[in-house]
């Protein structure tokens, strides 16, 4: 192999690891932006104004809650109640507690998901510990409230829809943006 050759296969291999790692950090924004046009996955947008007045009192959906802790997180993390049921339209307030088990100051991070996937674009939150990471102290517990309504136009063959929350340790990214009301409530 001549000297030009090794040159031009180097710079091409380099050009491939670069081109590599920019797709790979561009991956998390395209798929967000995939999940947002096909509602596939059950990923939910940020807080939702409530535009929509219609409660729909002729269905009944079941709404079942379910939490998962990362590995690491020496944590406690459950819904006040594992099932309800609920009316299209209705807004529902529900509650989730979390415990930090360990003795340091940790921040977390809820990430949401709704399944069936297509449930999730008519899921709509007002009020959630998932919008922002929430510092607890040492043996801390807190209240979380959550507050949502399924859009009356939810297709007519979804009667169960499972919203769920896995809880990460976010200690080493940014502060908390929660404000404390005093009572050990957050408001998010």
């Amino acid at each position: 192999m001549s000297k030009a050759s090794i040159r031009k296969t180097t710079i091409i291999l380099c050009c491939v690891a670069i081109g590599m790692v920019g797709f790979g950090f561009g991956l998390v924004p395209l798929y967000d932006v995939f999940c947002k046009v096909t509602g596939l996955n059950g990923k939910i947008e940020g807080p939702s104004g409530f535009t929509d007045d219609r409660v729909d009192l002729n269905r009944t959906i079941t709404v079942q809650f379910i939490t998962n802790i990362h590995s690491s997180l020496p944590w406690k993390f459950y819904p006040e109640q594992d099932t309800i049921h609920v009316h299209p339209g209705e807004i529902t307030r529900v509650v989730f507690y979390a415990q930090n088990n360990s003795p340091r100051i940790m921040t977390v991070q809820a990430i949401p998901s709704v399944a069936p996937g297509l449930a999730a674009r008519y899921m709509h939150k007002t009020e959630c510990f998932c919008f922002t990471t929430e510092t607890f102290k040492p043996h801390e517990t807190q209240e979380m409230p959550v507050l949502f309504h399924l859009d009356a136009d939810l297709p007519s063959d979804i009667n169960e829809v499972t919203l769920s929350y896995t809880l990460y340790d976010a200690s080493k990214s940014a502060p908390s943006r929660n404000l404390s009301r005093g009572d050990g409530a957050h408001i998010v």
